[in-house]
């Protein structure tokens, strides 16, 4: 029984050790992991850097000695140009919106509706105000848009909202 007893205690003590080295390799591989991810966060975040430490001497090297307007335009064209370039190169991109395009909800966001003064131009993008970007086909920022509303839905709605106040009157 005592020899049985001794062994038992010796094969727990055995596998107790296993379970703390065991432990130890978790923990081992865990830290590779975290240090191993910073890194990939680090280089993706490096080329994000060097875009924005070009936007910001450029527009340093401006504020000192002040370009003129059309310089001053071209400049900061150039600079969301080199900050879409970044974002591209972390997998984002800027996408294409021109006047006469069908306004559609889930990549534009309407900043502002016009009458349009030609009937065929209703539900559609007047004007882009701000660029929309995209990430693996999925829309992350819709871009901003001026619409053209039909003048007519207009007139419908203010007709409706003025019969029912009539009814409500009465």
């Amino acid at each position: 029984m005592r020899d049985a007893l001794r062994d038992l205690v010796g094969r727990l003590d055995r596998e107790a050790d296993r379970a703390a080295h065991r432990e130890s390799v978790i923990d081992r591989l865990h830290e590779e992991n975290q240090r191993l991810r910073r890194g990939e966060i680090e280089a993706m975040l490096e080329p994000v850097r060097a875009a924005l430490y070009k936007v910001h001497d450029t527009l340093r090297q401006a504020a000192a000695s002040p370009p003129e307007p059309e310089r001053a335009a071209r400049l900061l064209g150039d600079c969301a140009n080199e900050v879409a370039d970044a974002l591209a190169r972390t997998g984002t991109v800027r996408f294409e919106v021109e006047p006469g395009d069908p306004y559609d909800a889930s990549r534009h966001r309407p900043v502002e509706a016009v009458p349009a003064d030609d009937p065929d131009r209703a539900g559609t993008v007047l004007a882009v105000l701000s660029d929309g970007f995209e990430n693996g086909g999925r829309v992350v920022r819709k871009a901003g848009v001026r619409v053209a509303k039909s003048v007519k839905s207009d007139a419908r709605r203010r007709t409706e909202r003025d019969d029912g106040h009539r009814r409500s009157a009465r």
